[in-house]
């Protein structure tokens, strides 16, 4: 083919592997970041720098959690320099890789804020412009920071800024119960902050089933000094050293003080200041990328992925549509709909899911079988003091074909990924059933959850279906 100019904008996971896939495909490829390092918020102020703390939080969490199987250690001495200086380590290990990759496959990086003049240029924060003839828009996204935490002119953390590091506070107070939230306020209490969450809904992680919610709430009630729940912020003010905090709950007003404030609620696309005005692009009435199945915008020359084109905003669904977008350039039949694409929170314990969730059934009216196996019947789960998770199967009645499933405890992150190849190869209960799993491990419970739907579990009793 020839050798046609494809410009990338952005390089964080979506972009990057836009970029690459492209270039594997002869394509000739421009990519082009505001930032110097490739992998964008994800590797640098996201997804790579929070599991590391997320599995060092893990790890004093064990260490204490040893007292109770006859094995004491001290109280850990946690030097923040150093762990500050690890994790950065790892950041720049894997950002080497990525500019490595880029050279190896001919991608020209270019470093520099990119802004559109018409649909097939941009213009650099250097005052070069660039001129290509179909463009991958990746920009991703931000944190929001509402207007009333704005307008108190105090310091207010958001998630990037958690990342860093910069003090660990005695009292921390976290504004949103999702999933960054609650992930920052894991690490934040293993690393010794008092820490307390408000959020405005009637429960944590709003959309997520609550039977899965359950045992995280259970747990971080005992972890962490505080949980509201629909609860506003109503004022902020200094106090000293600190900052004092009116919350209104529904049953009366709380004031209390704390040291620092995150706030997590959210996310906005990266539209802004772009020039996007000077294309044929369209937005939605938040400021998303309106995109069709092969990621196609209104625009013929460009083309949208990731955080940008609205939710799920997650890494590995950025990735996926850059292969889905740049084999549509190709001209092959391909699409995005129907793919599954699972999520987890990296709390303690996990929680993940793919696929038809069970809340998701009652709100459409689906019809649905739901076949849990509770992990107080998992040896694994014993010996690795994690009893409280659960598996569930969301299952079709009539086939017993797997619509959905559901996992939280110890390491569900990794276990989700069974659920995905299942429900993506149209596999049924039976199928699961019949697939032997190595004992005594985890992954026994997606198994031992299509035996409980035909009542011949071995570990828990139940009537077998007739």
């Amino acid at each position: 083919m020839s050798k046609e100019h494809l410009l990338v904008l952005g390089a964080g996971p979506g972009g990057y592997s836009a970029a690459f896939y492209a270039a594997d495909q002869g394509y000739r490829v421009t990519l082009v970041d505001a930032n110097d390092k490739l992998g964008g918020v994800c590797l640098h102020r996201g997804c790579i720098p929070s599991k590391a703390l997320l599995h060092i939080a893990g790890l004093i969490t064990k260490i204490r959690q040893a007292k109770e199987w006859g094995i004491k250690y001290g109280d850990p001495d946690i030097n923040v320099e150093r762990l500050r200086d690890w994790k950065e380590g790892i950041i720049s290990k894997i950002s080497g890789g990525l500019i490595a990759l880029c050279k190896q496959r001919g991608v020209s990086f270019v470093n520099g804020r990119g802004e559109f003049i018409n649909s097939n240029t941009i213009k650099l924060s250097d005052g070069n412009s660039i001129t290509f003839d179909r463009c991958i828009l990746a920009t991703g996204s931000q944190s929001v920071i509402p207007k009333q935490f704005i307008d108190t002119q105090l310091h207010i953390m958001d998630s990037s800024e958690a990342l860093d590091l910069p003090a660990i506070p005695e009292r921390l107070l976290i504004v949103g119960g999702g999933y960054i939230g609650l992930e920052m306020g894991t690490v934040y209490s293993a690393l010794g902050s008092r820490v307390t969450i408000v959020e405005v809904m009637d429960g944590l992680l709003p959309g997520v089933d609550r039977d899965l919610v359950r045992p995280l709430h259970a747990k971080l009630t005992k972890k962490f000094e505080s949980v509201y729940l629909n609860t506003k912020i109503v004022s902020i003010r200094e106090s000293g050293q600190s900052k004092c905090v009116a919350m209104m709950t529904i049953k009366e007003k709380v004031e209390e003080s704390f040291d620092r404030i995150l706030v997590s609620v959210g996310r906005r696309p990266n539209t802004e200041g772009i020039g996007l005005e000077h294309t044929n692009v369209k937005l939605d009435d938040k400021g998303f990328v309106e995109v069709d199945l092969k990621r196609q915008t209104s625009d013929p020359t460009i083309l949208a992925i990731g955080d940008v084109t609205g939710e799920p905003m997650l890494a590995h669904k950025a990735s996926h549509e850059a292969r889905i977008a740049v084999e549509g350039l190709r001209g092959e039949d391909v699409s995005f709909a129907d793919k599954v694409i699972p999520a987890v929170v990296f709390t303690d314990p996990e929680i993940a899911w793919c696929g038809l969730t069970e809340s998701e059934a009652k709100n459409n009216n689906t019809n649905v079988e739901v076949a849990r196996f509770p992990w107080g019947a998992s040896g694994r789960a014993h010996t690795l003091g994690c009893t409280e998770g659960t598996t569930k199967l969301v299952l079709e009645p009539r086939t017993h074909r797997v619509l959905g499933v559901g996992i939280v405890g110890y390491g569900a992150g990794e276990l989700i990924a069974e659920g995905v190849l299942a429900i993506n190869m149209g596999a049924k209960a039976e199928d699961l059933s019949n697939c032997i799993h190595p004992h005594p491990t985890l992954s026994e419970t997606l198994m031992e959850s299509a035996e409980v739907f035909f009542g011949t579990a071995t570990h828990i009793y139940k009537r077998p279906r007739r």
